[in-house]
């Protein structure tokens, strides 16, 4: 089990350049968990491509149900104590913070593409490319 960002499910799911890395850290580690704001960012995420008109609405709404499908039971909320604290200590932001601290809660890795979050919790993150080699 892994702990995965939001921009992995996007790449996952929204063919592009970075498709290939989550397809990479899928097939190293099927199984993905996320903290619940995952559902959030994803679909802001979603709707700002259906707003660039990237996708379609209807397509974007596959995507969500998708994702939920691959994260489903693997859902989980995060102690706000231990949010704030890793994020004053790191100066990372709050909500990324959260996917930090479900990886040290699960004792796995959390796989990211934020630059920041992998450079203050090298122990806890890594990239794809990392992480799929």
């Amino acid at each position: 089990m892994i702990v995965t960002d939001t921009n992995l499910i996007v790449y996952l799911y929204v063919q592009g350049q970075h498709t290939g890395r989550a397809e990479g850290v899928l097939r190293r580690d099927p199984t993905w968990a996320a903290p619940l704001l995952w559902r959030s960012e994803l679909r802001n995420s979603l709707v700002g491509l259906v707003r660039r008109r990237v996708l379609d609405l209807d397509k974007a709404a596959r995507i969500a149900s998708g994702a939920e499908r691959l994260l489903a039971g693997f859902e989980y909320s995060v102690a706000s104590s231990c949010v704030l604290h890793l994020a004053f200590r790191s100066e990372c932001w709050a909500y990324d913070c959260e996917f930090v601290a479900l990886a040290l809660d699960l004792e796995v890795k959390l796989i990211t593409t934020d630059r920041q979050v992998l450079k203050a919790f090298p122990d806890t993150a890594a990239s794809p490319e990392d992480f799929a080699a």
